[in-house]
């Protein structure tokens, strides 16, 4: 199956400036967030984003924030995006199937939003290079169970690519200098 650009958005879990810095590789993986927002900006896929309990989590970190700078962040109690009714609603609204999720952590709230968007007919694209955990252990496990239960597991610059479909337009040129 492949992903449409028109049919595509995604979703920010939860990257927040308490947990941040205990994410294993934290710094690369601010990074790559980082590519891969700005990505998506030039193909114009919405954005959405979440913020996990803001009062004891903080907010967006800095790194990402900025990229997004009117999107507000739609706050939430329950692990999975989905417990959410402001998130389902924004879903809902936007009206596409493939779900693009990136963020922390991985076997925690990515993994629940993903089951759930399955369980309710969505199609969930993990990034597996812009998901992370504390531990290395609980992401690869996450990731495992994530595509045994149907998730397309795939990588930023896949993703990237993927969307652009061919060659030598403005965005496969701007996505080109992106990733290099």
């Amino acid at each position: 199956m492949r992903i449409q650009q028109d049919d595509t958005i995604a979703v920010v879990v939860d990257v927040q400036e308490r947990l941040f810095p205990h994410i294993y590789e934290h710094g690369q993986l601010e990074q790559t967030l980082r590519t891969l927002i700005r990505g998506l900006q030039i193909l114009e896929i919405p954005i959405v984003l979440t913020e996990q309990y803001p009062k004891g989590l903080g907010t967006t970190i800095p790194g990402v924030r900025e990229l997004l700078p009117d999107t507000a962040a739609i706050e939430k109690m329950t692990f999975s995006c989905c417990g959410s009714d402001d998130f389902l609603r924004t879903l809902y609204g936007l009206g596409r199937s493939n779900i693009v999720l990136m963020g922390i952590e991985t076997h925690v709230c990515v993994m629940q939003t993903a089951l759930d968007l399955l369980e309710s007919g969505y199609v969930p694209v993990v990034i597996e290079d812009c998901v992370s955990s504390r531990t290395l252990h609980n992401k690869d496990i996450a990731i495992a169970r994530m595509r045994d239960e149907a998730a397309i597991i795939t990588t930023c610059e896949s993703l990237l690519f993927e969307l652009c479909t061919v060659a030598g337009t403005d965005e496969f040129k701007q996505i080109s200098q992106l990733v290099k």
